[in-house]
């Protein structure tokens, strides 16, 4: 991959949109993130998102607590949509075209999921969103992410992660001298076990050719330069020359 992206998917974690707040949405946040969404697009690039639901709820959390795990999985699909609906709010108030596609029918909300009419959205330069993860339990939203990215026939998947630059090999909150990875192979975040996402994702990825970008939302302008191919955090890819080549 060299330069601007023709079509990529950005997944959001819920967490993201909680900017410094504990729980929820920050309004400042969600509407800075559509912002940079919008410039992507007004550059050419076909924007697809995949948005959590832990701002809110955590399936596989709550089911510690007793509670059946495909419920709460179930209810943690729901707390995706109200983030894609918000989300879809203000991009539309920046200025952009956007579509809710859900995996569970919710139709006086959102559109269903349709492969074809998302890719017809993503090319009149409408932003989709994808809400409901795939409508199954004991599946992830990264799993999500990295399906719809192969699905719609994206370059890339640009995974934000919430205060986190990119994959190191150890937890940089607790050792200081953790190392920051430039480039990974699928199959050394796959044997290394680096929970970068799960592994159905990574796998679906490296079976797909699918490059991934792992990098911090919260860096400057981050997703912005992430959709435009700059050199950002770090990259999954089945070999180097698989990364964007420009840097900031």
């Amino acid at each position: 991959m060299a330069g601007l992206y023709r079509r990529a998917l950005v997944k959001l974690s819920g967490e993201a949109l909680m900017g410094s707040r504990a729980f929820g949405i920050d309004p400042v946040t969600i509407r800075d993130l559509a912002s940079q969404i919008k410039r992507a697009v007004d550059d050419g690039v076909q924007v697809a998102v995949v948005v959590g639901g832990g701002n809110f709820w955590r399936g596989s959390s709550v089911a510690e607590t007793g509670m059946d795990r495909a419920t709460a999985d179930y209810a943690g699909m729901l707390a995706t949509v109200m983030n894609a609906l918000a989300l879809q709010d203000a991009l539309e108030k920046v200025g952009a075209d956007v579509r809710t596609q859900t995996a569970l029918p919710m139709a006086q909300v959102a559109e269903p999921y349709i492969r074809r009419r998302a890719i017809r959205h993503m090319e009149k330069g409408r932003v989709v969103l994808f809400a409901a993860g795939i409508g199954n339990p004991y599946m992830t939203t990264d799993t999500a992410a990295a399906l719809r990215a192969v699905e719609v026939d994206c370059e890339a998947l640009l995974m934000a992660k919430n205060g986190v630059d990119g994959v190191y090999d150890a937890d940089p909150a607790k050792v200081p001298t953790a190392t920051k990875f430039e480039h990974l192979t699928y199959i050394d975040a796959l044997q290394r076990r680096l929970q970068v996402m799960d592994s159905t994702a990574v796998s679906l990825c490296m079976e797909n050719h699918l490059p991934i970008v792992v990098f911090d939302v919260q860096g400057p302008d981050a997703i912005y330069h992430a959709l435009r191919g700059d050199r950002i955090g770090t990259v999954i890819s089945g070999n180097p020359e698989s990364e964007p080549v420009r840097t900031l």
